[in-house]
């Protein structure tokens, strides 16, 4: 694996091959090959750095992971015996429970009378009723995330399912808060297939959405060879007119 040091190292990175370029800096043009060596050496360079971070963020992401599960890993007889301990609870609770509603002093909450303290105990959401596992951290699960007033992380889809007569029915389903637009990946697809169906009666006759979007150095390819065809092109219209004209002046 090669050593994360010289991407964390302070201070400016010295460019390598910077005295040719210094050499070459004051000449008015360059040849083909001396553009295509530079730009080569600086790609070479630029990759080894940016593959040096990605190796000291790996590093750094393996320190993260130990810390966490030193933190919050158990071991599996500790689980057994918290399990056991938490069944046991979990009968009383129901019993004193069960006297308190004959009493008239029942008071439910989000999980059993114990609000989302059971979930956060048991390792399972914390919503009454759900049976899924907890996400890290929190005492919701995936679908219930939203329930926990205090998550700055998800947000829900905006998508409309259907109209009724107080206002639309929104997904609701949890999505990053990150994601623009507001949609799940399901109605994201749907939004998209709308637009296109849209566009298509308008008369816009536009690519399909399955194909993959083209990437970056596709685009700058095809763009370079456009500029260069254009270039080639009114080359061709001056040579054509400077022939034109010294025809003309040729003539008696």
């Amino acid at each position: 694996m090669p050593d994360p040091s010289p991407s964390s190292s302070a201070g400016p990175v010295r460019i390598d091959g910077a005295e040719l370029d210094a050499a070459l800096s004051k000449s008015e043009f360059l040849t083909r090959s001396e553009i295509i060596n530079r730009r080569s050496r600086r790609a070479k360079q630029l990759a080894g750095i940016y593959r040096d971070h990605y190796w000291a963020l790996m590093e750094e992401l393996k320190l993260k992971y130990r810390e966490y599960y030193w933190e919050y890993g158990k071991s599996p007889f500790v689980e057994d015996d918290e399990n056991e301990r938490i069944n046991s609870s979990h009968a009383d609770g129901a019993a004193g429970l069960a006297a308190d509603n004959g009493n008239g002093n029942g008071n439910l909450g989000v999980n059993g009378g114990n609000g989302n303290a059971i979930g956060n105990a048991s390792g399972r959401c914390g919503m009454n009723g759900c049976k899924a596992k907890a996400m890290a951290l929190t005492m919701f699960c995936h679908m219930h995330i939203l329930s926990d007033s205090k998550q700055k992380l998800y947000k829900a889809c905006v998508f409309t399912i259907k109209s009724s007569t107080t206002g639309p029915i929104l997904c609701g389903k949890p999505i990053l808060r990150s994601t623009v637009p507001s949609y799940c990946s399901v109605h994201f697809q749907k939004a998209e297939k709308y637009m296109v169906r849209l566009l298509k009666k308008s008369g816009l006759n536009i690519a399909s959405t399955s194909k993959l979007a083209p990437k970056l150095h596709v685009l700058v390819a095809d763009w370079i060879r456009r500029i260069q065809q254009k270039r080639r092109a009114a080359e061709a219209r001056a040579c054509v007119e400077n022939a034109e004209i010294i025809e003309e002046d040729n003539k008696p």
